[in-house]
């Protein structure tokens, strides 16, 4: 498991997650992942579940920074919408080296949804930062 909470620890963070998936209709979870996708928040599925979402959720903001820097004018990633047969998935932008995954049924209202992903993020902003990770042996590094 890749979680960065220890095991059976619920994060600070769970409620803002399950009030989002609350409040917009048709919403099913929510996962707050480190950009380089460790889980650190999650609301409406399992720990493998959340692990797996985090994984693909970090490829896929990894994918729209790498268009922003191609084709974007070095833009920053926003949103990154995936629309499947029965399922929108959309990952946002949550805070510095951090990004908010949310998985709606296709009934969903997308404008709705992205708004309610943006107020979250930015009501909460701050709290939601990822220190970048040092290499083992970097200076300034700690051993395990």
């Amino acid at each position: 498991m890749a979680t960065d909470m220890p095991s059976g620890q619920v994060s600070d963070l769970d409620w803002l997650l399950s009030g989002l998936v609350q409040r917009v209709p048709y919403t099913r979870s929510a996962v707050l992942l480190s950009a380089d996708g460790l889980v650190k928040s999650l609301h409406g599925m399992d720990a493998d579940s959340a692990d797996h979402m985090a994984a693909l959720a970090a490829g896929l903001y990894s994918l729209g920074r790498s268009a922003g820097a191609r084709f974007g004018d070095n833009g920053e990633v926003r949103q990154v919408v995936v629309e499947l047969d029965s399922t929108l998935l959309f990952v946002a932008t949550a805070g510095s080296g951090t990004c908010l995954a949310v998985l709606a049924g296709r009934n969903a209202d997308a404008a709705v949804l992205g708004y309610e992903m943006t107020m979250l993020v930015k009501s909460v902003r701050p709290y939601l930062m990822t220190p970048t990770r040092q290499a083992a042996g970097a200076p300034g590094a700690t051993g395990l």
